[in-house]
């Protein structure tokens, strides 16, 4: 999502454009999340340009290096071997004549059919939007633009492609987010795109040249706000049955009434997708999770569908009180098919790799103490109903299932002035879903619910003016664990 007002801060240069390579190795500033991405300083929105390459996940995302708030978008840019420790590159890409560098994607041109690499050297090669905010201030409809830019040192550097953009803009104000994926049936380059009120696809040979292949959405799904951020993908269950995924961001309209990802399950022939039904479906019950999109070019032998999203809201994005930052990204997650006769759902689960940083869990009934501001509380609900609260000594999170509705209440969280939306009691009807496991993880600024290994999911970001410290749990069955949660900022 793009805040698309034009919001220049004046703030002086946060320095955020080249790792700071005497920075400490613990990242101690009010607020700053201890096992989830953040930028070093400045801005931070979607993630963009999910790819896996030679060993590395890359993480790009929507920065403005020179504020806190939103301004003039570029890429940032990171790198991790294993989804949780997270290096910091420079800026990717840059705004130009052309405009800011708003959402997309990135692609190893396996086959070179770009011609900008070679085919012992295939290149990377990222497909984005370009928002020219001059053409916007003059009332032109036709200022989002795709372009495209290659690397061929794995992502250190790039290059733009001199004919951008590579796809004009029709005459609609709202045209961006590519997300881009090889389809072997089709045998070409399928790009879903945001327009406005629904999904466009593009077919192209060569990432280039794009034709027009059909529409998705303009009678189907939420529309209380604009579509963004698609992401088109094949998913196969426990059975061997594929199915289509199409997720779509919005803003607003969301469950929560901000900003929310619905997702839609159906099958795609290569040219349009077709849905199995007409039902609204939600990734995420929560406030804060939005703009998310998976990662392309994992390897079959891990066969994983894996996701990420921004941790924040529209509503609220540009005051939450951070500091030297803004914004944090969700957990890495798994999405997987689930058969839901006679329709078809998707479940949300930590990555694996999480486990590598949790140990020491300890039992508990009733109460418990929080040692540390990070922890995975795990409990067996018994699909009874249950309240959770996780405290210090005036400020408080409640969780809780009371007749099949499940909520958040962070109205006494901690800080909750800073915007009238904030405050809120956020509800999930869990519907004919029995509810059992429950995990909460816990860092230092938010909430991430998994209810059965994730049918439904709420994530939540609070602001507590000193940790929570105490647990307790009421419930007809009160045993829970706390497990202690290592910081990524340590080696």
């Amino acid at each position: 999502m793009k805040n698309t007002a034009f919001l220049l801060s004046g703030l002086l240069c946060l320095s955020a454009c080249l790792p700071n390579k005497s920075e400490p190795e613990t990242k101690q500033e009010a607020f700053r999340p201890q096992y989830h991405f953040t930028p070093q300083t400045a801005w931070m929105n979607d993630p963009n340009g999910l790819v896996f390459y030679e060993g590395e996940y890359h993480l790009f995302y929507q920065h403005y290096p020179d504020s806190t708030v939103w301004g003039p978008m570029h890429w940032g840019h990171a790198v991790s071997p294993n989804l949780i420790h997270w290096e910091h590159l420079p800026i990717a890409l840059y705004p130009d004549s052309l405009g800011y560098i708003f959402s997309g994607s990135v692609v190893v041109d396996w086959k070179n059919s770009s011609g900008f690499g070679s085919d012992s050297q295939p290149p990377l090669v990222a497909i984005y939007t370009y928002h020219d905010a001059v053409g916007e201030r003059a009332g032109r409809n036709d200022y989002q633009t795709q372009g495209i830019a290659y690397s061929l040192d794995k992502g250190r550097t790039w290059t733009k492609y001199k004919n951008n953009p590579v796809l004009a803009n029709p005459g609609i104000i709202d045209f961006r987010d590519p997300k881009v994926a090889w389809n072997e049936k089709s045998k070409q380059w399928v790009m879903a795109l945001a327009v406005k009120d629904h999904i466009e696809f593009y077919g192209s040979a060569d990432l280039k040249q794009w034709n027009k292949l059909s529409e998705f959405g303009k009678s189907i799904g939420a529309h209380g706000g604009v579509w963004e951020c698609p992401d088109l993908f094949a998913l196969v269950d426990e059975s061997g049955n594929t199915r289509w995924i199409l997720l779509v961001s919005i803003n607003p309209g969301g469950p929560q009434g901000g900003s929310a990802t619905q997702y839609f399950v159906g099958d795609f022939d290569g040219k349009s997708f077709m849905p199995q039904d007409t039902l609204t479906r939600w990734i995420d019950y929560g406030a804060d999770n939005y703009a998310g999109v998976t990662w392309s070019d994992i390897p079959q032998t891990d066969g994983r569908r894996l996701f990420i999203g921004w941790m924040s809201n529209w509503q609220y994005a540009n005051v939450v009180p951070t500091q030297a930052w803004r914004s944090a990204t969700t957990l890495p997650r798994e999405i997987m098919l689930i058969k839901k006769d006679p329709v078809y759902e998707l479940k949300f689960k930590p990555a694996s790799e999480i486990k590598s940083i949790i140990k020491d869990a300890k039992n508990f009934s009733g109460k418990g103490p929080l040692e540390r501001p990070v922890a995975l509380i795990e409990f067996d609900a018994g699909a009874q109903d249950f309240t959770l609260t996780l405290s210090n000594e005036s400020e408080r999170v409640i969780v809780s299932l009371h007749n099949q509705e499940f909520s958040i209440d962070r109205t006494s969280s901690g800080i909750v002035n800073f915007n009238a939306d904030f405050p809120a009691i956020h509800r999930m009807d869990v519907g004919s879903v029995e509810v059992r496991n429950i995990k909460v993880y816990l860092d230092v600024a938010s909430l991430e619910i998994f209810v059965n290994d994730g049918e439904r999911v709420m994530t939540e970001i609070v602001f507590p003016e000193r940790p929570y410290n105490k647990v307790n749990l009421e419930s007809l069955r009160p045993e829970f664990t706390i497990a202690s949660i290592a910081s990524i900022w340590k080696p």
